[in-house]
Formats: structure tokens, C-alpha cells, sequence
């Protein structure tokens, strides 16, 4: 399977500078090492894509620049599939099966997954490897495991740019599978185009489903091991959730899972409200845009049961995105975050930089610590040495710390 990983100290790797380092490229340029990775992966090339993939991981020299390089040559528009839900739900098992339907229709399919890190050793083992294995021997399929490394929200900090750069190879299908997580840790809106939230019937997931968070971001509810007790109930604990959010719910017509399955045609779009014309007007010759009232789905990822239903259900959400405009709207906001991203990420580079330049930390904590400052005013001081504005940073009152500083 081609899923090679560089490691992050490689002496080979021409690109193995710290993260530090990576904003002295200078941008747009790339060096040889790195278009010889773009050019690999245009040629198709899974190791080129593997290599790349570590640069971008690992911040290494010059990333940015290749991500702008990948970027600049147009998106491939591969479906990108956000599977998250709480830890136990079996969300890979649930990969596994969807990544084997694809591949039944000759689609390649791009994996990555996303494993905790210990918050001791700092290590992280990778189970979602382990339990894709039955993966590894077909080449339609690329996996990329990730460590969290820490980060909060249920991917690792460079998942969303990872994405970019296996979109770039051309995947038509991406899959992302975050850690374990509760029901605030959303992150994964800014990295799928379809959000679909696992659950389990034992855990006492029903209660979890009816509050904010998940609740908001699915569109297409699954209820996983549904041959176990309290599965019916959770399905009919999810739609009574929906009904309230929404006021409605889709029609009550059966599918293959019986009435405790999901409602109507999977994904269906619910009806749009009734129009009546205005004496003398005429009504308007464009329709209104559906809306997509998240389907709930019974399946059993170890089995397969249900998961063909899943995928269909996925195609269909993303004819509704792509008719409703949807899609563009949901892309225009993850664009805006990701700049947003990049800038924080800089600016917090550019911090650690000029603090560790000298004794420029030592003393400004000498001066807090003769009351001649404090954290706040300190920090100002920092801020105004990088050439921020003071007028949008105001010092403190009596910021002697500031002086100090210069």
C-alpha cells in the first residue's frame, strides 16, 4: 500500500529544517527537492505524494510554498467525507467498509486518519493503521495516519493542508476520520464537504445527540453496531432531536431498515415551503433551494450492512450541495479560516522568534518581577517591537515595561 511516511529527522530529506526555519523560504520559490515532489505527483507518483505529505505534516522548509504551488494549479474536487463521533463508535471500521464500495466502482480513495497522542511519551500508535489492514494490498487506496500531536478538535494541526495535497493528486473521494471526540470538538467542518457523525446505542449517545455541537454539524446521522440493544431507540431518540431543531422531519416512509431505520429516501431534501403568487405579481421563475434535513442511517461497519446505503446517501448530499450552492458557500468559509490559520500560525512563529533572540524573555520577567510591569504591558511592549500599531495594541496604563523594552 502506498502509505509510505518520511520521518520528521531524515538526514536525507533535503527538507528537514525545523519549523522554525520555514518562513525564511522565500515565498513562491521552491526548491528542487520540493519540485521534484510536485512534479512526482503529477506524474502520479504515490511516493512523491507520501513525501510531500511529510513535508506539509512536519512544517518543514518551504511547505507553505508548496502548498501554494499544489493550491495555484486548481483544486481536483475530490468529495472530501468528514467521519467523526466519540471514541469506541467504530468510525474506522466504518472507513474500512465505505473505502472498500468505492473501490468495487473503480474509484481511488484517499484515507487519512487521525490517532491521539500520549500526553506523556508524546508517541501515538496508529491504531487506525492496524485496523485498516485489510487495506493494504489494494493500491486504489492511499492511508495516512496522523498523530494529533495534542491538538484539540479531533484532527492533528496540518490535517485540513494534508487534505489539499491529496486532493491536489487527484483522489475523487477523501475520507477523514478524526479521534474519538465529544460534542464540541468540531473541527472537522473545516476539512469535509460532508459531515457524517457516528454514534453507538449503548453509550448513551442519544442524550449527547439532542444538545449542540454534533447535533448541528451532521448531515447524515449513523447509528454503527445496530445489532445491538437500543439501537431502534436511538434512532427514533435522533429524529425526535431533529424534529425539534428543525420542526420537521423528512416523510415516515420506511427504507430497508424498517420503520426504526432511516425515514424516506436517504438524504432526501426536505420539501421547500409552499409560494403563493401576490395578487399581480408573478411568482418567481427560480425555485427555492431545498433544504437538506440530515438522514439517519442503521449500519454495521464490521459486516458491511448498511454502508452501501451510506455511500449512496453521501453521492446524493453532494448533488445537494453542488444544486443549492451550498458547496461554494462551505468552501468560501473554509478558505476564510484557512487564511485566518496561516496568519495565527505566523504571528505565533514570529513571537516564539523575537522571544528567543537573546535575553529578551529573562528580562522582561526581571522587570515584572521589580514591579516594573506586568505580563500585559510586557506583552505590548513585544508587540509594538514587531511593528504593530499601538493604536491597535494600547499600552496599559503606566507602562513602564514598554519603555523598558525598546
Amino acid at each position: 500500500m502506498s502509505s509510505e511516511r518520511t520521518s520528521p529527522s531524515d538526514p536525507h530529506d533535503a527538507s528537514s529544517p525545523t519549523p522554525e526555519t520555514a518562513a525564511e523560504t522565500p515565498a513562491g520559490e521552491l526548491s528542487s527537492a520540493l519540485a521534484a515532489l510536485v512534479e512526482g505527483m503529477a506524474q502520479g507518483n504515490r511516493s512523491s505524494l507520501a513525501r510531500a505529505i511529510s513535508v506539509v505534516e512536519n512544517e518543514r522548509a518551504g511547505f507553505q510554498d508548496l502548498l501554494h504551488t499544489l493550491l495555484s494549479r486548481g483544486r481536483a474536487g475530490g468529495t472530501r467525507v468528514g467521519i467523526t463521533g466519540p471514541p469506541g463508535a467504530g468510525k474506522s471500521s466504518l472507513v474500512s467498509a465505505f473505502a472498500r464500495l468505492c473501490r468495487r466502482g473503480r474509484q481511488e480513495v484517499g484515507i487519512v486518519a487521525v490517532d491521539p497522542t500520549s500526553p506523556y511519551s508524546g508517541g501515538a500508535l496508529l491504531g487506525d493503521r492496524i485496523r485498516m489492514n485489510d487495506l493494504a494490498t489494494d493500491p486504489g487506496i492511499f492511508i495516512r495516519s496522523m498523530a494529533s500531536r495534542g491538538s484539540l478538535g479531533g484532527l492533528a494541526t496540518t490535517t485540513k493542508e494534508v487534505m489539499d495535497v491529496m486532493d491536489a493528486f487527484g483522489f475523487p473521494r477523501l475520507l477523514v476520520e478524526t479521534v474519538g471526540v465529544g460534542q464540541t470538538e468540531l473541527e472537522i467542518t473545516g476539512a469535509a464537504d460532508a459531515i457524517v457523525v457516528v454514534l453507538t446505542p449503548e453509550s448513551g449517545d442519544g442524550i449527547q445527540a439532542m444538545k449542540a455541537g454534533l447535533m448541528e454539524i451532521a448531515d447524515v446521522f449513523v447509528v454503527n453496531k445496530a445489532d445491538r440493544p437500543g439501537a431502534d431507540r436511538l434512532v427514533k431518540e435522533i429524529r425526535s432531536a431533529l424534529k425539534l431543531r428543525s420542526g420537521e422531519v423528512p416523510g415516515a416512509g420506511s427504507g430497508h431498515h424498517g420503520p426504526a431505520g432511516h425515514h424516506g429516501p436517504s438524504g432526501a431534501p426536505s420539501p421547500a415551503p409552499e409560494r403563493k403568487e401576490a395578487s399581480g405579481d408573478r411568482a418567481s421563475e427560480e425555485p427555492e433551494v431545498e433544504r437538506w434535513v440530515p438522514p439517519v442511517l442503521l449500519t454495521m461497519g464490521q459486516t458491511g450492512e448498511g454502508v452501501e446505503e451510506l455511500v449512496q446517501t453521501v453521492d446524493r448530499h453532494r448533488e445537494w450541495l453542488e444544486g443549492s450552492g451550498e458547496l461554494d458557500r462551505r468552501r468560501r468559509r473554509r478558505t476564510a479560516d484557512r487564511i485566518r490559520d496561516v496568519l495565527d500560525r505566523e504571528l505565533k512563529r514570529r513571537v516564539r522568534r523575537e522571544l528567543a533572540r537573546e535575553s529578551v524573555l529573562a528580562q522582561a520577567l526581571d522587570r515584572i518581577a521589580r514591579g516594573e510591569g506586568t505580563p500585559y504591558s510586557e506583552a505590548a511592549a513585544f508587540l509594538e517591537l514587531m511593528g504593530v500599531d499601538p493604536a491597535q495594541a494600547p499600552l496599559p496604563a503606566g507602562g513602564d515595561g514598554a519603555e523598558a523594552a525598546r
